[in-house]
Protein backbone atom coordinates (compact mmCIF):
# COMPACT_ATOMS: atom_id res chain seq x y z
CA UNK A 1 0.00 0.00 0.00
CA UNK A 2 2.84 2.72 1.06
CA UNK A 3 4.27 1.72 -2.65
CA UNK A 4 1.26 2.10 -4.33
CA UNK A 5 0.56 5.45 -2.77
CA UNK A 6 4.06 6.44 -3.65
CA UNK A 7 3.84 5.49 -7.03
CA UNK A 8 0.85 7.10 -7.33
CA UNK A 9 1.69 10.40 -6.10
CA UNK A 10 4.69 10.49 -8.26
CA UNK A 11 2.43 10.33 -11.73
CA UNK A 12 -0.34 13.22 -9.96
CA UNK A 13 2.76 15.53 -8.81
CA UNK A 14 4.17 15.13 -12.73
CA UNK A 15 0.92 16.04 -13.89
CA UNK A 16 -0.09 18.70 -11.18
CA UNK A 17 3.20 20.83 -10.99
CA UNK A 18 3.37 21.16 -14.68
CA UNK A 19 -0.53 21.83 -15.47
CA UNK A 20 -0.40 21.77 -19.33
CA UNK A 21 -3.44 19.83 -19.18
CA UNK A 22 -6.64 21.08 -19.27
CA UNK A 23 -9.75 20.09 -17.74
CA UNK A 24 -12.08 18.38 -20.61
CA UNK A 25 -9.07 18.56 -22.71
CA UNK A 26 -8.67 15.63 -25.19
CA UNK A 27 -5.23 13.51 -24.20
CA UNK A 28 -3.95 10.56 -26.94
CA UNK A 29 -2.25 7.76 -25.16
CA UNK A 30 0.58 6.47 -26.84
CA UNK A 31 0.69 2.91 -25.90
CA UNK A 32 3.36 0.41 -27.14
CA UNK A 33 2.47 -3.15 -25.08
CA UNK A 34 5.52 -2.28 -22.83
CA UNK A 35 5.79 -2.36 -19.56
CA UNK A 36 5.82 1.86 -18.45
CA UNK A 37 3.21 2.29 -21.27
CA UNK A 38 1.00 -0.21 -19.94
CA UNK A 39 1.68 1.42 -16.38
CA UNK A 40 1.03 4.82 -17.60
CA UNK A 41 -2.42 3.75 -19.25
CA UNK A 42 -3.10 2.01 -15.91
CA UNK A 43 -2.71 5.25 -13.80
CA UNK A 44 -5.00 7.18 -16.15
CA UNK A 45 -7.58 4.70 -15.92
CA UNK A 46 -7.37 4.45 -12.03
CA UNK A 47 -7.36 8.41 -12.00
CA UNK A 48 -10.58 8.31 -14.06
CA UNK A 49 -12.51 6.01 -11.32
CA UNK A 50 -15.25 7.44 -8.86
CA UNK A 51 -13.36 6.05 -5.66
CA UNK A 52 -9.84 8.29 -6.55
CA UNK A 53 -9.24 11.16 -4.37
CA UNK A 54 -8.84 13.60 -6.63
CA UNK A 55 -9.67 12.58 -9.94
CA UNK A 56 -8.82 13.24 -13.84
CA UNK A 57 -10.22 15.50 -15.84
CA UNK A 58 -8.97 15.45 -19.42
CA UNK A 59 -10.46 13.12 -21.51
CA UNK A 60 -7.98 10.29 -22.82
CA UNK A 61 -8.19 7.97 -25.66
CA UNK A 62 -5.02 5.47 -26.33
CA UNK A 63 -3.30 4.21 -29.75
CA UNK A 64 -1.67 1.33 -30.72
CA UNK A 65 1.10 1.43 -33.67
CA UNK A 66 1.76 -2.10 -35.54
CA UNK A 67 4.84 -1.96 -36.72
CA UNK A 68 5.49 -5.27 -38.07
CA UNK A 69 6.18 -4.62 -41.22
CA UNK A 70 9.00 -2.73 -40.35
CA UNK A 71 10.87 -5.96 -38.79
CA UNK A 72 10.28 -8.28 -41.81
CA UNK A 73 7.06 -9.95 -39.44
CA UNK A 74 4.58 -12.05 -41.54
CA UNK A 75 1.13 -10.94 -41.47
CA UNK A 76 0.14 -13.93 -39.32
CA UNK A 77 2.74 -12.36 -36.98
CA UNK A 78 0.94 -9.56 -36.99
CA UNK A 79 -2.43 -10.79 -36.43
CA UNK A 80 -1.36 -13.09 -33.33
CA UNK A 81 0.11 -10.22 -31.92
CA UNK A 82 -3.10 -7.86 -32.68
CA UNK A 83 -5.51 -10.73 -31.52
CA UNK A 84 -3.19 -10.19 -27.75
CA UNK A 85 -3.94 -6.10 -28.24
CA UNK A 86 -7.24 -5.76 -29.01
CA UNK A 87 -9.20 -7.49 -25.79
CA UNK A 88 -6.29 -5.32 -23.55
CA UNK A 89 -7.83 -1.84 -25.62
CA UNK A 90 -11.21 -2.69 -25.05
CA UNK A 91 -11.26 -3.65 -21.59
CA UNK A 92 -9.77 -0.03 -21.02
CA UNK A 93 -13.13 1.46 -21.86
CA UNK A 94 -11.06 4.32 -23.84
CA UNK A 95 -11.69 4.70 -27.37
CA UNK A 96 -8.82 3.42 -29.15
CA UNK A 97 -7.12 2.94 -32.56
CA UNK A 98 -4.74 0.59 -33.86
CA UNK A 99 -2.90 1.88 -37.07
CA UNK A 100 -0.08 0.24 -38.84
CA UNK A 101 2.89 1.92 -39.49
CA UNK A 102 3.14 1.57 -43.17
CA UNK A 103 0.03 4.51 -43.18
CA UNK A 104 2.81 6.92 -43.54
CA UNK A 105 2.96 7.06 -46.56
CA UNK A 106 -0.55 8.04 -46.92
CA UNK A 107 0.28 11.12 -44.26
CA UNK A 108 -0.52 14.65 -46.36
CA UNK A 109 2.59 17.12 -47.00
CA UNK A 110 1.12 19.38 -44.02
CA UNK A 111 2.73 16.44 -41.31
CA UNK A 112 6.03 18.47 -41.98
CA UNK A 113 5.32 21.02 -41.67
CA UNK A 114 5.23 22.83 -38.31
CA UNK A 115 1.42 23.93 -37.10
CA UNK A 116 0.24 27.45 -35.28
CA UNK A 117 1.49 26.94 -31.90
CA UNK A 118 -1.18 28.24 -28.96
CA UNK A 119 0.39 30.51 -26.48
CA UNK A 120 0.77 28.49 -23.33
CA UNK A 121 -1.48 29.31 -20.34
CA UNK A 122 -0.45 30.51 -17.56
CA UNK A 123 -1.56 29.61 -14.03
CA UNK A 124 -4.34 32.03 -13.90
CA UNK A 125 -6.01 30.45 -16.93
CA UNK A 126 -5.43 26.93 -15.75
CA UNK A 127 -6.71 27.94 -12.23
CA UNK A 128 -10.13 29.71 -14.25
CA UNK A 129 -10.66 26.70 -16.60
CA UNK A 130 -10.62 24.11 -13.27
CA UNK A 131 -13.24 26.68 -11.70
CA UNK A 132 -15.61 26.82 -15.07
CA UNK A 133 -15.12 22.94 -15.20
CA UNK A 134 -15.79 22.46 -11.76
CA UNK A 135 -18.51 24.75 -11.79
CA UNK A 136 -20.38 23.18 -15.52
CA UNK A 137 -20.25 20.03 -13.40
CA UNK A 138 -22.04 21.46 -10.02
CA UNK A 139 -24.63 22.56 -12.44
CA UNK A 140 -25.19 19.68 -14.15
CA UNK A 141 -25.44 17.91 -11.13
CA UNK A 142 -27.76 19.46 -9.93
CA UNK A 143 -29.95 20.32 -12.52
CA UNK A 144 -31.54 16.67 -11.82
CA UNK A 145 -28.78 14.40 -13.77
CA UNK A 146 -26.11 12.74 -11.89
CA UNK A 147 -23.10 14.63 -11.56
CA UNK A 148 -19.93 13.55 -11.20
CA UNK A 149 -20.03 11.62 -7.59
CA UNK A 150 -24.18 11.01 -8.02
CA UNK A 151 -26.04 7.78 -8.74
CA UNK A 152 -23.92 4.33 -9.07
CA UNK A 153 -20.72 4.05 -10.73
CA UNK A 154 -21.14 2.51 -14.02
CA UNK A 155 -18.10 0.66 -15.72
CA UNK A 156 -17.18 2.47 -19.12
CA UNK A 157 -18.30 0.93 -22.48
CA UNK A 158 -15.83 0.73 -24.73
CA UNK A 159 -16.18 3.32 -28.12
CA UNK A 160 -14.98 2.16 -31.03
CA UNK A 161 -14.41 4.97 -33.90
CA UNK A 162 -14.33 4.41 -37.12
CA UNK A 163 -10.08 4.41 -37.19
CA UNK A 164 -10.15 2.09 -34.26
CA UNK A 165 -10.40 -1.16 -36.13
CA UNK A 166 -6.88 -1.47 -37.92
CA UNK A 167 -7.64 -1.90 -41.43
CA UNK A 168 -5.45 -4.46 -43.57
CA UNK A 169 -2.57 -2.20 -45.16
CA UNK A 170 -1.71 -2.00 -49.05
CA UNK A 171 0.41 -4.61 -50.08
CA UNK A 172 2.59 -1.86 -51.75
CA UNK A 173 2.95 -0.05 -48.75
CA UNK A 174 4.30 -2.47 -46.69
CA UNK A 175 6.54 -3.57 -49.17
CA UNK A 176 7.58 0.01 -49.91
CA UNK A 177 8.13 -0.13 -45.62
CA UNK A 178 10.05 -2.84 -45.82
CA UNK A 179 12.07 -2.33 -48.85
CA UNK A 180 12.69 1.13 -46.93
CA UNK A 181 14.10 -0.59 -43.79
CA UNK A 182 16.33 -3.02 -45.67
CA UNK A 183 17.70 -0.66 -47.32
CA UNK A 184 19.41 1.30 -44.32
CA UNK A 185 22.44 0.28 -43.73
CA UNK A 186 22.97 0.63 -39.81
CA UNK A 187 20.81 -0.45 -36.55
CA UNK A 188 21.23 2.72 -35.31
CA UNK A 189 20.05 4.39 -38.52
CA UNK A 190 16.78 2.04 -38.39
CA UNK A 191 16.09 2.75 -35.27
CA UNK A 192 16.26 6.68 -35.52
CA UNK A 193 13.77 6.60 -38.98
CA UNK A 194 11.66 4.14 -37.03
CA UNK A 195 10.92 6.67 -34.05
CA UNK A 196 10.68 9.62 -36.81
CA UNK A 197 7.79 7.44 -38.41
CA UNK A 198 5.90 6.17 -35.54
CA UNK A 199 5.97 10.17 -34.19
CA UNK A 200 4.53 11.35 -37.08
CA UNK A 201 2.39 8.88 -37.52
CA UNK A 202 0.38 8.91 -34.16
CA UNK A 203 0.89 13.01 -33.82
CA UNK A 204 -1.49 12.63 -37.17
CA UNK A 205 -3.86 10.95 -35.88
CA UNK A 206 -4.13 13.17 -32.85
CA UNK A 207 -4.83 16.28 -35.11
CA UNK A 208 -7.53 13.94 -37.23
CA UNK A 209 -9.27 12.81 -33.91
CA UNK A 210 -9.31 16.74 -32.25
CA UNK A 211 -6.35 15.38 -29.18
CA UNK A 212 -4.17 18.03 -28.43
CA UNK A 213 -2.08 16.45 -26.23
CA UNK A 214 -0.26 13.21 -26.69
CA UNK A 215 1.64 11.21 -23.31
CA UNK A 216 3.96 8.64 -23.65
CA UNK A 217 5.40 6.03 -21.29
CA UNK A 218 9.34 6.85 -21.19
CA UNK A 219 10.29 5.98 -17.55
CA UNK A 220 13.16 7.94 -16.09
CA UNK A 221 15.82 5.13 -17.44
CA UNK A 222 14.54 5.34 -20.63
CA UNK A 223 15.00 8.82 -20.57
CA UNK A 224 18.41 8.90 -19.29
CA UNK A 225 20.15 6.52 -21.72
CA UNK A 226 18.00 8.65 -24.63
CA UNK A 227 19.92 11.52 -23.31
CA UNK A 228 22.99 10.11 -23.31
CA UNK A 229 21.96 8.81 -27.01
CA UNK A 230 21.35 12.02 -28.31
CA UNK A 231 24.44 13.42 -27.15
CA UNK A 232 26.47 10.76 -29.07
CA UNK A 233 24.00 11.05 -32.42
CA UNK A 234 24.35 15.07 -32.60
CA UNK A 235 21.26 16.45 -31.37
CA UNK A 236 22.37 17.90 -28.20
CA UNK A 237 20.80 21.35 -29.44
CA UNK A 238 17.69 19.68 -28.67
CA UNK A 239 17.93 17.53 -25.47
CA UNK A 240 15.59 19.60 -23.73
CA UNK A 241 12.76 19.06 -25.85
CA UNK A 242 13.79 15.51 -26.79
CA UNK A 243 13.65 14.84 -23.01
CA UNK A 244 11.92 17.19 -21.00
CA UNK A 245 8.52 17.10 -19.80
CA UNK A 246 7.06 18.76 -22.64
CA UNK A 247 7.51 18.67 -26.53
CA UNK A 248 6.12 21.60 -28.26
CA UNK A 249 8.01 21.67 -31.41
CA UNK A 250 5.18 20.35 -33.54
CA UNK A 251 2.79 23.40 -32.43
CA UNK A 252 -0.87 22.82 -32.61
CA UNK A 253 -0.45 18.98 -30.62
CA UNK A 254 1.87 19.06 -27.36
CA UNK A 255 4.18 15.55 -26.78
CA UNK A 256 3.55 15.04 -23.04
CA UNK A 257 5.91 12.44 -20.57
CA UNK A 258 3.85 11.98 -17.45
CA UNK A 259 5.89 8.93 -16.56
CA UNK A 260 9.53 10.78 -16.59
CA UNK A 261 10.19 10.34 -12.84
CA UNK A 262 9.52 6.47 -12.44
CA UNK A 263 12.51 4.14 -13.02
CA UNK A 264 12.02 0.91 -14.82
CA UNK A 265 12.74 -0.77 -11.60
CA UNK A 266 9.42 0.38 -9.75
CA UNK A 267 7.76 0.31 -12.81
CA UNK A 268 8.29 -3.79 -13.07
CA UNK A 269 7.35 -3.68 -9.16
CA UNK A 270 4.47 -2.29 -9.65
CA UNK A 271 3.06 -3.40 -12.54
CA UNK A 272 4.22 -7.46 -11.30
CA UNK A 273 1.93 -6.49 -7.82
CA UNK A 274 -0.70 -5.06 -9.12
CA UNK A 275 -1.44 -7.50 -12.34
CA UNK A 276 -0.64 -4.57 -15.06
CA UNK A 277 -1.37 -6.29 -18.55
CA UNK A 278 1.56 -6.01 -21.62
CA UNK A 279 2.19 -7.37 -24.65
CA UNK A 280 5.78 -8.22 -25.81
CA UNK A 281 6.29 -6.90 -29.45
CA UNK A 282 9.35 -7.39 -30.96
CA UNK A 283 11.94 -4.35 -31.71
CA UNK A 284 14.22 -3.32 -34.28
CA UNK A 285 16.98 -4.29 -31.52
CA UNK A 286 15.57 -7.28 -29.91
CA UNK A 287 18.37 -9.44 -29.71
CA UNK A 288 21.33 -7.39 -31.09
CA UNK A 289 23.93 -7.25 -29.96
CA UNK A 290 25.48 -4.55 -27.36
CA UNK A 291 27.72 -2.50 -29.88
CA UNK A 292 25.05 -3.17 -32.67
CA UNK A 293 24.02 0.59 -32.47
CA UNK A 294 24.61 3.65 -30.40
CA UNK A 295 21.21 3.03 -28.87
CA UNK A 296 22.25 -0.45 -27.75
CA UNK A 297 25.93 0.58 -26.59
CA UNK A 298 24.55 3.54 -24.49
CA UNK A 299 21.44 1.01 -22.62
CA UNK A 300 24.26 -0.93 -21.76
CA UNK A 301 26.68 1.19 -20.57
CA UNK A 302 23.80 3.25 -18.14
CA UNK A 303 22.73 0.10 -16.95
CA UNK A 304 25.89 -1.39 -16.21
CA UNK A 305 26.75 1.60 -14.53
CA UNK A 306 23.23 1.81 -12.47
CA UNK A 307 24.29 -1.29 -10.84
CA UNK A 308 27.73 -0.32 -9.56
CA UNK A 309 26.33 3.01 -8.77
CA UNK A 310 22.84 3.05 -8.02
CA UNK A 311 22.75 6.58 -8.36
CA UNK A 312 23.82 6.80 -12.02
CA UNK A 313 20.12 6.96 -13.94
CA UNK A 314 18.74 9.93 -11.02
CA UNK A 315 21.71 11.75 -11.84
CA UNK A 316 21.57 11.92 -15.64
CA UNK A 317 17.69 12.41 -15.25
CA UNK A 318 18.38 15.39 -12.67
CA UNK A 319 20.61 16.60 -15.18
CA UNK A 320 17.89 16.65 -18.27
CA UNK A 321 16.25 18.74 -16.01
CA UNK A 322 18.04 21.72 -15.61
CA UNK A 323 17.88 22.17 -19.80
CA UNK A 324 16.11 24.94 -20.65
CA UNK A 325 14.10 25.51 -24.08
CA UNK A 326 16.36 28.89 -25.01
CA UNK A 327 15.81 30.10 -28.04
CA UNK A 328 19.03 30.36 -30.67
CA UNK A 329 20.35 33.84 -31.48
CA UNK A 330 19.66 35.47 -34.79
CA UNK A 331 17.21 34.37 -36.93
CA UNK A 332 16.57 31.20 -35.82
CA UNK A 333 15.00 32.55 -32.82
CA UNK A 334 11.92 33.73 -34.69
CA UNK A 335 8.95 31.69 -35.50
CA UNK A 336 9.27 31.86 -39.14
CA UNK A 337 12.84 30.54 -38.70
CA UNK A 338 13.13 26.60 -40.86
CA UNK A 339 12.63 23.57 -39.12
CA UNK A 340 13.96 19.93 -39.80
CA UNK A 341 11.63 17.83 -42.48
CA UNK A 342 12.11 14.80 -40.38
CA UNK A 343 12.24 15.89 -36.55
CA UNK A 344 10.80 19.16 -36.65
CA UNK A 345 13.54 20.63 -35.00
CA UNK A 346 15.15 24.34 -35.65
CA UNK A 347 17.67 23.83 -37.77
CA UNK A 348 20.90 23.66 -36.29
CA UNK A 349 23.17 24.11 -39.48
CA UNK A 350 24.11 27.23 -40.66
CA UNK A 351 26.65 29.88 -42.11
CA UNK A 352 27.60 30.86 -38.47
CA UNK A 353 28.16 28.03 -36.62
CA UNK A 354 28.20 24.78 -39.02
CA UNK A 355 31.77 24.63 -40.11
CA UNK A 356 32.18 21.29 -39.49
CA UNK A 357 28.70 20.02 -41.16
CA UNK A 358 29.73 22.03 -44.20
CA UNK A 359 33.34 20.34 -44.46
CA UNK A 360 31.99 16.85 -43.94
CA UNK A 361 29.19 17.38 -46.44
CA UNK A 362 31.32 19.11 -48.94
CA UNK A 363 33.83 16.34 -48.22
CA UNK A 364 30.74 13.26 -49.22
CA UNK A 365 29.69 15.36 -52.47
CA UNK A 366 33.31 15.63 -53.73
CA UNK A 367 33.95 11.76 -53.04
CA UNK A 368 30.83 11.05 -54.94
CA UNK A 369 31.66 12.88 -58.17
CA UNK A 370 32.87 10.35 -60.71
CA UNK A 371 34.48 12.86 -62.82
CA UNK A 372 35.56 16.15 -61.78
CA UNK A 373 34.34 19.09 -63.88
CA UNK A 374 37.92 20.89 -65.23
CA UNK A 375 37.75 24.65 -63.67
CA UNK A 376 37.51 26.14 -67.52
CA UNK A 377 34.28 25.00 -67.68
CA UNK A 378 31.81 27.23 -67.89
CA UNK A 379 29.28 26.97 -65.35
CA UNK A 380 25.67 28.38 -64.74
CA UNK A 381 26.11 31.50 -62.29
CA UNK A 382 24.58 30.39 -58.77
CA UNK A 383 21.28 32.53 -57.97
CA UNK A 384 20.31 34.21 -54.38
CA UNK A 385 18.41 30.40 -53.61
CA UNK A 386 21.98 28.45 -54.48
CA UNK A 387 24.67 27.45 -51.60
CA UNK A 388 28.54 26.58 -52.50
CA UNK A 389 29.32 22.48 -52.20
CA UNK A 390 25.92 21.42 -52.20
CA UNK A 391 25.41 19.77 -56.25
CA UNK A 392 25.69 21.38 -59.14
CA UNK A 393 23.02 23.92 -60.47
CA UNK A 394 21.56 23.61 -63.60
CA UNK A 395 19.49 26.78 -63.45
CA UNK A 396 17.75 29.13 -60.86
CA UNK A 397 14.02 30.52 -61.43
CA UNK A 398 12.39 32.95 -59.01
CA UNK A 399 14.67 31.48 -56.18
CA UNK A 400 13.93 27.81 -56.72
CA UNK A 401 17.18 25.83 -58.05
CA UNK A 402 16.97 22.99 -59.64
CA UNK A 403 19.60 20.59 -58.69
CA UNK A 404 20.80 17.11 -60.28
CA UNK A 405 20.77 15.07 -56.97
CA UNK A 406 17.31 15.54 -55.28
CA UNK A 407 18.86 14.13 -51.96
CA UNK A 408 21.56 17.48 -51.87
CA UNK A 409 18.13 19.07 -51.85
CA UNK A 410 15.73 17.24 -48.90
CA UNK A 411 19.71 17.15 -46.74
CA UNK A 412 19.70 21.19 -46.50
CA UNK A 413 16.42 20.86 -44.89
CA UNK A 414 17.95 18.74 -42.26
CA UNK A 415 19.03 19.21 -38.79
CA UNK A 416 22.65 17.69 -38.28
CA UNK A 417 21.80 14.33 -36.99
CA UNK A 418 19.28 13.97 -39.20
CA UNK A 419 21.96 14.21 -42.12
CA UNK A 420 24.19 11.81 -40.51
CA UNK A 421 21.31 9.30 -40.80
CA UNK A 422 20.35 9.90 -44.25
CA UNK A 423 24.16 8.98 -44.99
CA UNK A 424 22.76 5.30 -43.68
CA UNK A 425 19.72 5.37 -46.11
CA UNK A 426 20.99 3.22 -48.62
CA UNK A 427 18.18 3.65 -50.89
CA UNK A 428 18.51 6.36 -53.21
CA UNK A 429 16.13 9.14 -53.13
CA UNK A 430 15.90 9.66 -56.77
CA UNK A 431 15.20 5.91 -57.76
CA UNK A 432 11.73 5.39 -56.07
CA UNK A 433 9.25 7.92 -56.68
CA UNK A 434 7.44 7.08 -53.97
CA UNK A 435 9.42 6.85 -51.39
CA UNK A 436 11.08 10.42 -52.54
CA UNK A 437 7.33 12.15 -52.26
Amino acid sequence: DCFKAFYVHKFRAMLGKNRLIFPGEKVLLAWSGGPSSSSMVWQVLEGLSQDSAKRLRFVPGVIFVDEGAAFGKSLEERSKTLAEVKPILQATGLPWHVVALEEVFSLPPSVLRCSAQEPAGSEGAYKAAVDSFLQQQHVLGAGGGPGPTQGKEQPPQPRLDPQSLARPPAAAQTEALSQLFCSVRTLTAKEELLQTLRTHLILHMARAHGYSKVMTGDSCTRLAIKLMTNLALGRGAFLAWDTGFSDERHGDVVVVRPMRDHTLKEVAFYNRLFSVPSVFTPAVDTKAPEKASIHRLMEAFILRLQTQFPSTVSTVYRTSEKLVKAPRDGPAASDSSPCCLLCMCALDVDAADSATAFGAQTSSRLSQMQSPTPLTETRTPLGPCCSPGVGRVQGCGQGACRREDPQACIEEQLCYSCRVNMKDLGLGLAGDPGLSD
